[in-house]
């Protein structure tokens, strides 16, 4: 399915398995660290715009397919009333992690509020506001996907390592 919403011009080489979508373009400087963290990973994804509220029919199609196109987890970022994360779960068993995007009056606790109050029925795996989220999402959609590929796990560990090791060398301040 093409899109001219596509907002992925760095993907790894692969069918995607993540995909990333948020409710404007706007939304982009949040998930790069998101988008940055599947591509050092080497993790096939998909990032695309997709609005709950301006573009309902496009949200369907794109829910929709997820399963077909073979995607294993969503991403999505929205700010404000955020629906882009619980409108996405309700139409597909992907499981569907939700970015809320610190925008607006209420600096995303709104958002945050509108993604971890889903009704039951209907889950969204929820993160913290902002960057932080969005790169935690992608860690953890990598983590998902890496059940059953040794090599991602391999990837993983090593990052994991990586960070501790460098804890472990600031960890003398005087």
């Amino acid at each position: 399915m093409s899109n001219s919403n596509s907002t992925n011009d760095r993907q790894p080489s692969g069918a995607p398995i993540v995909s990333v979508a948020m409710g404007s373009r706007s939304d982009l400087p949040t998930l790069e660290p998101a988008l940055a963290l599947l591509d050092e990973l080497n993790v096939p994804f998909e990032a695309r715009v997709v609005s709950a509220h301006r573009t309902p029919h496009w949200l369907c199609e794109y829910a929709g397919g997820l399963e077909e196109r073979g995607i294993e987890v969503a991403i999505a970022a929205a700010g404000g009333a955020a629906h882009l994360p619980g409108m996405l779960a309700s139409m597909t068993l992907v499981p569907v992690l939700g970015i809320p995007v610190e925008v607006g009056a209420l600096k995303g606790v709104d958002a945050l509020l509108s993604i971890a109050q889903m009704p039951k029925g209907v889950a969204v795996g929820t993160l913290a506001i902002g960057a932080s989220g969005a790169l935690n999402a992608a860690l953890l959609a990598a983590q998902i996907v890496s059940i059953s590929r040794p090599e991602l796990r391999r990837r993983l560990r090593e990052r994991r390592q990586g960070i501790t090791e460098q804890v472990l060398a600031d960890r003398v301040i005087r």
